[in-house]
């Protein structure tokens, strides 16, 4: 029985492994969740798994070192998957410093734990570093990202993971951490937190608030349904190659104008002909906002690496993945109305003006 250690787990991704790994493998694995529970933890997230004999969730901070050796010594953890950070843009640029607290200082004490509690056998270890495509900076109109591009990080959250991603290599060429890294395109699906493009633009518009689009609206994005995610990360911790950078792509490539106009019509598709909210959704509330601070054009990942090595490839087409989204997000009100009040909204007020 393998036992992981899932931090950031109460957030959009992770809660979306948890339960996609106790779906596939049940009571043959334990999963232990640390988690400080920012905003954007969320133990509702969590409610599917939370009775299951095998799931532990312990809240804890990335940064405290004594924590984090408590939770080795009390626990044999075979694999480490690393979710934890901060990862909003936007967040970044009105508070750099917290991202590199928790997405770099963070990181190193994670892999300082897991070194000292392995330091005796790191045979059938795994450390997976959870990262993304934004580290490579920004496209042209044609290309993609490889493994091979270099790093060229243009936003304090992109640079801090960035950092982050340097730190495991570096543990892997050093200490011979048993270390993998991948980095995915925009993720999207259930539980995430709407200051994310999608559940951003859904929950404005069964609001009737205005719906906020970055400059001209033609930035480039290659988008990802998160349980397809969740098992590129479950193939590269089982049969990835140490030391090596996992890209994990969509094929799913839309300029962002684009996906607030599919979620549009996909809410007009779905909601009841009687729920009177569909009559304020419509294009009308699309509203141009001056442009994010240094805004890369465009993202794009070539995932053939783990394809030819590992088999995997994305399994969810957007026109699918959207409408599933899209769907939850209507069936989950009472989720959508807890995660943004208070805190939430002045945040939004700091960033959107309105």
């Amino acid at each position: 029985m393998k036992t992981y250690l899932i931090t950031g787990g109460a957030g959009f991704i992770g809660s979306n492994y948890i339960a996609y790994m106790f779906e596939q493998y049940g009571d043959a694995i334990k999963i232990i969740n640390y988690d400080v529970l920012t905003y954007a933890g969320n133990l509702e997230n969590l409610r599917s798994v939370e009775a299951l004999p095998g799931y532990t969730f312990i809240k804890g901070d990335i940064c405290d070192a004594d924590s984090l050796r408590a939770v080795f010594a009390q626990h044999d953890i075979d694999n480490v998957i690393h979710f934890a950070a901060e990862s909003h843009v936007d967040r970044s640029i009105l508070n750099p410093i917290a991202f590199v607290q928790t997405n770099v200082i963070g990181t190193i004490t994670l892999l300082n734990a897991a070194k000292e509690a392995w330091k005796n056998n790191m045979d059938n270890k795994r450390f997976v570093q959870v990262s993304t495509d934004e580290v490579y900076g920004s496209l042209g109109d044609v290309g993609y990202f490889t493994e091979e591009t270099p790093l060229d990080a243009h936003s304090p959250y992109s640079a801090s993971k960035a950092g982050a991603d340097m730190l495991v290599k570096s543990y892997f060429d050093t200490y011979k951490m048993p270390a993998l890294i991948t980095r995915c395109s925009n993720n999207y699906g259930p539980y995430q937190f709407p200051e994310k493009l999608i559940p951003l633009m859904i929950n404005n518009a069964l609001l009737g608030k205005p719906l906020p689009v970055y400059g001209s609206g033609l930035n480039v994005r290659d988008w990802l349904y998160v349980k397809d995610h969740a098992k590129a990360i479950d193939l590269v911790t089982q049969k990835g190659r140490l030391g090596e950078v996992y890209n994990i792509g969509g094929h799913n490539e839309k300029t962002n104008i684009d996906i607030v106009k599919i979620i549009i019509q996909a809410l007009r598709q779905l909601m009841p002909e009687a729920d009177e909210r569909r009559a304020h959704i419509n294009e009308g509330l699309i509203t141009y906002v001056e442009d994010r601070k240094g805004h890369d054009f465009r993202y794009a990942i070539n995932p053939e690496k783990i394809t030819r090595e590992l088999g995997w490839a994305p399994e969810t087409m957007f026109d699918d993945g959207i409408k599933l989204a899209v769907q939850w997000y209507l069936d989950n009100a009472a989720w959508l109305t807890n995660v943004t009040s208070g805190e939430y909204e002045k945040y939004y007020q700091r960033v959107y003006g309105s």
